[in-house]
């Protein structure tokens, strides 16, 4: 059976930071109240020219340029993203103009802050299926635009980025996407959700959310889908190298963290300074450690989030 492996990361942040301090002179709240709920410190928002497709075409660039892999040699682009930039054409089919590529295509994937799971999980199928041999995949958000910025239950909470990695054919047995895993409840869609959409008469298109809840779920989910990954490779915690959640709030982080008796070294962190990037925080988080050299070649890294819909998953990669 045909095996992708990850060959290239990249991320790209916005220019602008905003402190917790900042944001409290605008809602009412402090650095302090934020950083014990969520871990938050700061956080990264678009400004000037800076979009969704422009995000991710720059770290589609780097995770190429990591990877030594032209554009012209790519087959697909799988972008994650609850916020792009139009409602068509798709993200996926801007970068791919963007990096010059002529052939191949390019799509959006819509799973909240479980996107990036679910675009890896696709694009792994496509090079499994033979139907690609070179596949980016992106994690995109500009959650700027859903907040409402007189709401500090959810205002606080949230950032903007972009990550990517070059998912390729290839590899030994036991390298790469060892497994991913899928899964949804839609009764459970009132929990985190946008009011409306692009062009609907009425709405605001504010994320609103039901956190407490949210956070019920995200821990019992979670768990669950990590014991999936290991028990479906014949694999235990101990096994584990490397934990890259999806950067929500901390509280999670470390409750993910304790359940698999990861010590806090092996544990990416990334949401004290990005905040939550959605679907674009687990790849914004393993392009860190790739690049300060934490994460190494052979290293079995298992990575998690849950989002709106709800939409969860899991994904084993051996790097």
């Amino acid at each position: 059976m045909k095996r992708a492996r990850i060959t290239g990361v990249g991320g790209c942040l916005p220019v602008q930071v905003v402190t917790n301090d900042e944001l409290a002179v605008r809602v009412d709240t402090s650095d302090e109240w934020i950083r014990a709920r969520t871990g938050i410190l700061q956080r990264h928002i678009v400004s000037g020219d800076e979009n969704a497709v422009s995000m991710a075409t720059d770290a589609a660039r780097k995770a190429l340029d990591h990877a030594g892999v032209s554009p012209a040699d790519v087959d697909a682009v799988v972008v994650a993203t609850s916020t792009p930039d139009q409602v068509f054409p798709s993200v996926g089919a801007r970068v791919q103009a963007g990096l010059g590529m002529t052939s191949g295509f390019g799509f959006d994937v819509s799973a909240a802050c479980s996107g990036f799971i679910y675009a890896l999980s696709t694009a792994n199928a496509l090079i499994c299926a033979g139907q690609a041999r070179r596949v980016l995949v992106i994690g995109v958000e500009v959650f700027s635009r859903l907040m409402d910025w007189n709401d500090r239950t959810t205002c606080v909470l949230f950032g903007d980025g972009a990550g990517a990695v070059l998912l390729e054919e290839g590899g030994s047995d036991g390298e790469g996407v060892l497994s991913t895993h899928l899964h949804s409840d839609g009764r459970l869609g009132d929990l985190l959700y946008v009011d409306g959409a692009a062009g609907c008469a009425g709405t605001t298109q504010h994320l609103k959310m039901q956190g407490r809840e949210i956070f019920r779920h995200a821990v019992a989910k979670l768990s669950a889908a990590v014991d999936e990954a290991l028990s479906v490779n014949g694999l235990t915690a101990e096994d584990v190298q490397w934990l890259v959640p999806h950067q929500a709030n901390i509280r999670i982080i470390d409750g993910m963290a304790k359940k698999l008796a990861l010590s806090s070294e092996r544990v990416v962190v990334t949401v004290d300074r990005h905040a939550n990037t959605s679907a674009a925080s687990i790849p914004l988080a393993l392009n860190e450690a790739v690049h300060d050299g934490r994460i190494q070649k052979g290293d079995l890294v298992l990575m998690e989030a849950l989002g709106g819909g709800l939409t969860w998953g899991s994904a084993l990669v051996r790097m």
